[in-house]
């Protein structure tokens, strides 16, 4: 049955968004707006991962320096730093399927783009355009997320995390058939094709009822909730929604747990510079600079697995071997890579077990816990095959963090900033992008793997410790649109 509340003159029943969206349940229609959120996670892993294999090849095209070759992925991080935060504050302010169709434009033109590129110059300032498309990942999460009802959220946004690795063994897979045969640049064109059907697709989509609730565009927010039950073939409760229940919509939250009335109706505002300094309210402080350290050691981490991987791959490397093969036939940075990316199955599978279990900040712990260790054996120099199956345990538990991390990051942000929040962590977790290079290929190509590993280990400790002080659990909880977490 569906919880219904009576106005004060006893007349017409009422009831909420969270209400409407638990009755409309999770069907056809969230399915389809999983596909499509998920098409846009897919293209975002399949660009990125494309770093873990042109560099080699761009380099040895034009007789590049090793600095050289680690700007290429440098600069889409720095793009994918200004990106994050600008897609979140457009997304805020103007509508999530404004970010939406931004973000395709983008991505899709300049992915294409850069396949064109005659020089090295324009190919990195192509890839950090790119970069820039791609800081909007969490325009797709967030866009998702808000058609969920709070039933078991926490698994369906880690089957949306799933699209992600899909991405990503789909391009080490690309990149094993097309560059053997056809070189980088067709891999960077064929690559860019789930981005245009991004944007193609993105005239089916539809903005999310949370937002238009929130911004007092109530009727649109009823027809929208009306779509999804007559799609899913449920009923709506009867009566009428209303924008006003905050008290009773978040009587769960208590003055124990720190929770705070942000602001009521009226002093809501579209500037970004409110929704930034809303991030830094001593309400939300505490947990934004938490946040900003949990996603800085995941992307740190992740990435560096990721790039260390083509690293221990090479055989160019002369802490392995004096001789310099082909790299177009050597298959081996193929096949690793493509074997650690298989490695996020598992993880997902295991993060998805224990987020709505044992909730979010146990399961970050419990697998921070295992990739610290996980990494441990490679301070010291291990056979290729010892190595590539650390790195595939590691990458297991790290990609479960960062999909954790993920579901509980918007949980944590009210409507008015969750895709600000969430676009400015990603952010700083593209500063961690940038400078993961200058560790995984110049610490590692330079025989440094124990000083690589060390700031790896850091990372992964440094973001557990921030885990232990957040004193909220977000499973079961609606999500907040005016309330905030007082922490």
């Amino acid at each position: 049955m569906n919880p219904q509340v009576v106005d004060s003159d006893g007349s017409e029943p009422v009831y909420t968004l969270d209400e409407a969206l638990s009755a409309a349940g999770f069907g056809k229609f969230q399915a389809l707006v999983l596909a499509y959120a998920g098409l846009g996670a897919m293209a975002e892993a399949m660009e990125v991962m494309i770093l873990s294999f042109i560099g080699p090849f761009v380099k040895a095209e034009w007789g590049l320096s090793s600095g050289q070759e680690s700007l290429t992925t440098t600069m889409v991080f720095a793009g994918m730093l200004i990106g994050a935060y600008f897609w979140g504050f457009l997304s805020d302010n103007y509508g999530r399927r404004v970010g939406l169709l931004s973000v395709a434009v983008v991505t899709s033109i300049f992915a294409f783009f850069s396949a064109l590129s005659p020089n090295y110059v324009l190919l990195i300032l192509f890839r950090m355009v790119v970069g820039i498309g791609l800081g909007g990942g969490p325009v797709y999460s967030t866009w998702f997320l808000e058609f969920v009802p709070v039933q078991n959220r926490g698994i369906w946004m880690v089957i949306f995390s799933t699209f992600w690795t899909v991405g990503t063994i789909l391009e080490a897979s690309l990149a094993w058939i097309v560059i053997p045969r056809l070189g980088w640049r067709w891999l960077l064109a064929v690559s860019s094709a789930p981005c245009f059907a991004a944007f193609v697709l993105y005239f089916f989509t539809i903005e999310t009822p949370r937002y238009l609730y929130m911004h007092g565009k109530i009727g649109d927010a009823h027809d929208v909730l009306k779509k999804m039950a007559t799609v899913n073939k449920t009923e709506l409760p009867s009566g009428e929604l209303v924008s006003e229940k905050m008290s009773n919509l978040n009587e769960d939250f208590t003055p124990s747990e720190g929770t705070l009335l942000l602001h009521n109706r009226k002093q809501e505002t579209k500037s970004g510079h409110s929704s930034i300094f809303t991030l830094f309210s001593p309400s939300l402080v505490k947990t934004t600079l938490l946040l900003w350290v949990v996603y800085f050691g995941n992307s740190f981490s992740y990435y560096g697995v990721v790039l260390m991987t083509s690293e221990l791959s090479s055989e160019e490397s002369k802490c392995h071997t004096s001789s310099h093969p082909d790299l177009l036939t050597d298959s081996s940075l193929y096949i690793n890579v493509f074997i650690t990316s298989l490695a996020e199955l598992p993880g997902l599978v295991l993060s998805a077990i224990l987020v709505d279990k044992i909730g979010r900040k146990m399961s970050m712990l419990v697998m921070y816990l295992c990739g610290f260790i996980c990494l441990l054996p490679l301070i010291f120099r291990q056979q290729q095959v010892v190595a590539i199956s650390i790195l595939f345990g590691a990458r297991m538990f790290i990609i479960g963090n960062y999909t954790v991390a993920g579901i509980y990051c918007p949980e944590l942000y009210p409507t008015s900033v969750r895709t600000t929040g969430a676009g400015v962590a990603n952010a700083v977790g593209r500063v961690a992008g940038m400078i993961c290079p200058l560790v995984a290929v110049e610490l590692v190509s330079g025989c440094h793997q124990m000083a690589a590993i060390t700031l790896f280990e850091i990372a992964i400790l440094l973001s557990g410790i921030s885990v232990l002080f957040f004193p909220i659990e977000t499973k079961g909880r609606k999500l907040s649109d005016t309330v905030t977490l007082n922490i």
